[in-house]
């Protein structure tokens, strides 16, 4: 059965030396999160995700949801207590406002938390989390009588959240969904039509449900421009908050579907429900986007979990497994064959992922300490350079650690040869786990779109200009140091091939956007391998310098740190070279052919 230690020290060693977390202590609820309370929150978590919801990863995935007669789903096997002490653990408030109930910490730890939540259990994780991203939602844009009466009961975790955008007939394209909504005459709203693909929208571990749910107001102008968005509690809700009878809120079914299968993912039907409009009419897509751009945050990170789970299984394999000698001579004399750690082509394969997950775990952390900068900074200038890079990047999170980490979890499989493709083992449920991270919240290829499209020149191209600044300033700070010059020149000319491909986009997409979307793929990668490559520098001149003041006792981890930088730069990031050769090559060949010739 698989096995889940969460990266507890190395997360630390990110969040206080690589970071330095205690800079921020300037932000509300930075100051609270001393080097104590960090160590304590995340040790806690840890112990959380180990013990109770690791243990139901793989007998939740074999049991799944059901749907009864009566429309209630049943999730598996010690959800509902895993969700009862995740709760009163205080983790869904943990970063929370504590007007409703919240702890007020930072983002940050919340997203390591997600992490760890997510490696131990994906299918589980995602109750919580779209809870999460509703609150975030209705606190941004509801009123304060929506925030009074919903926030803290899903803060407290005796409410869940989901939102609902998908319709059978549109996924993407938004604007094209047929849900209705008329206006009841007393400020609420009958909302009529049908969600599929609603993850968490119908179970049993919480007493009501409360749905965000984009909808046509009648005689709305045609397409995004005529979306809004409203609160649709599964049960109505009295004046004195208690939970009454159903809202004409039902799941049709519950989808039957490749992995997560302990999250329930429904066909929703409103049947003239009553809700209430969050904002203003017709900007549902603004609201909606609080929670969608969280949400693409937290599947980022679903593909970082799974890449992690599936690693810590294939390292333990691996150093367990006997099988062949060694090419240069026998390492275990005594046993009939040497475990299979030995044999380079394994090594190639383990490194490749510890690479990419310990330079994930970063690229996740300095943007989530962005997205507090963001929301709590008092210093405008601060903020919009922090979601300056949020908006660039978010696509780039999602779409390359999720591909990279569906790849990932594919190759610890394959450690097991055989033994991967055999359920008991666990490998092949994190392959089928990490597969719909790459699809929901926008598929891959529309994040591509979304990058190079819209968020590659919006203001200028300042975003851009501020990441070659910071990456091409922090190589020339090093570029003397003996010691690091092996890492920064491959990231130097990395650097140049992002800028080069930019520049290609400047001169070819503009006149002919097939161009553009040709290369929107490559150019998201290109950009996910220099900003991981970026991440690396930054941990081997922490490592470095530790090393150099005596390392204090960590002297193997941090070689171990600067072996992993150097096995990437040579490794991994060459790839740009050639992403920046497809991007340049245009979209003659992609788009030669006639649609009858495919």
């Amino acid at each position: 059965m698989p096995v889940y230690k969460a990266p507890v020290e190395d997360t630390l060693f990110l969040l206080n030396d690589v970071f330095n977390i205690e800079r921020y202590n300037n932000l509300p609820g930075f100051a609270d999160a001393t080097p104590d309370v960090v160590e304590a929150v995340l040790g806690e978590g840890a112990k959380l995700c180990e013990e109770v919801l690791q243990p139901l990863n793989h007998s939740g995935d074999q049991e799944g949801c059901t749907r009864n007669a009566d429309g209630s789903v049943t999730t598996p096997k010690g959800f509902k207590a895993a969700h009862k002490a995740y709760a009163e653990g205080g983790w869904i408030g943990l970063a929370m406002d504590p007007e409703y109930g919240g702890q007020g910490l930072p983002y940050t730890l919340g997203a390591v938390m997600n992490e760890f939540a997510s490696s131990a259990n994906m299918a589980f994780a995602m109750y919580p989390g779209l809870t999460m991203g509703a609150i975030a939602a209705l606190n941004v844009h509801g009123s304060d009588d929506q925030k009074r009466t919903y926030l803290p009961k899903m803060i407290e975790g005796v409410w869940s959240g989901t939102m609902n955008l998908t319709e059978p007939h549109c996924g993407t394209d938004l604007g094209l969904i047929k849900t209705k909504a008329v206006p009841n005459g007393d400020g609420s709203y009958a909302i009529t039509g049908t969600k599929i693909f609603i993850s968490a929208g119908e179970q049993d571990i919480t007493e009501n449900i409360i749905h965000l749910v984009l909808a046509r107001i009648e005689g709305a102008p045609a397409g995004v421009k005529g979306i809004s968005l409203f609160v649709v509690p599964r049960n109505s809700i009295g004046a004195d908050g208690s939970v009454g009878a159903n809202n004409h809120v039902s799941c049709g079914s519950i989808e039957h579907k490749m992995g997560i299968h302990g999250n329930a993912t429904c066909v929703m039907n409103y049947d003239g429900a009553k809700g209430w409009l969050i904002g203003t009419e017709n900007k549902g897509l603004n609201a909606m986007f609080v929670m969608m751009n969280e949400a693409r945050l937290g599947v980022a990170i679903q593909g970082l979990a799974q890449s992690e789970v599936a690693y810590q299984n294939a390292v333990a394999y691996a150093k367990d497994r006997v099988q062949g000698r060694s090419l240069t001579g026998a390492k275990s004399p005594d046993k009939a064959a040497d475990p299979i750690i030995v044999h380079p082509d394994v090594r190639r394969t383990l490194m490749s992922i510890k690479a990419f997950n310990e330079a994930a775990r970063a690229f996740v952390i300095w943007n989530a300490l962005k997205s507090d900068i963001a929301h709590r900074s008092g210093d405008e200038a601060e903020r919009q350079a922090a979601d300056d890079q949020l908006g660039l990047m978010t696509p780039v999170l999602k779409g390359v650690l999720t591909d990279v980490g569906f790849d990932n979890a594919v190759k610890a499989q394959q450690m097991f040869g055989g033994h991967g493709y055999i359920a008991e083992w666990g490998m092949e449920q994190f392959v089928r786990d990490a597969r719909i991270a790459m699809i929901y919240e926008g598929a891959n290829g529309v994040q591509a779109m979304d990058l190079v499209g819209r968020k590659l020149g919006r203001d200028g191209g300042r975003a851009i200009m501020a990441f070659f600044n910071e990456v091409g300033g922090f190589i020339q700070e090093n570029g003397e140091d003996e010691a690091l010059k092996p890492l920064l020149t491959p990231l130097a000319a990395s650097l140049g091939h992002l800028q080069q491909a930019t520049m290609w986009f400047m001169n070819n997409a503009m006149a002919r956007p097939d161009n553009a979307g040709a290369g929107a793929t490559d150019f998201m990668h290109l950009l996910g391998l220099v900003s991981l490559g970026y991440m690396w520098g930054k941990i081997a001149k922490v490592a470095q310098g530790k090393l150099k003041a005596g390392a204090n006792g960590a002297t193997e981890r941090m070689n171990t740190k600067l072996v992993t930088a150097r096995f990437f730069m040579e490794r991994s990031l060459p790839e740009t070279a050639a992403h920046l050769a497809r991007i340049t090559s245009g979209a003659d060949s992609t788009m030669a052919l006639s649609a009858d010739q495919f």
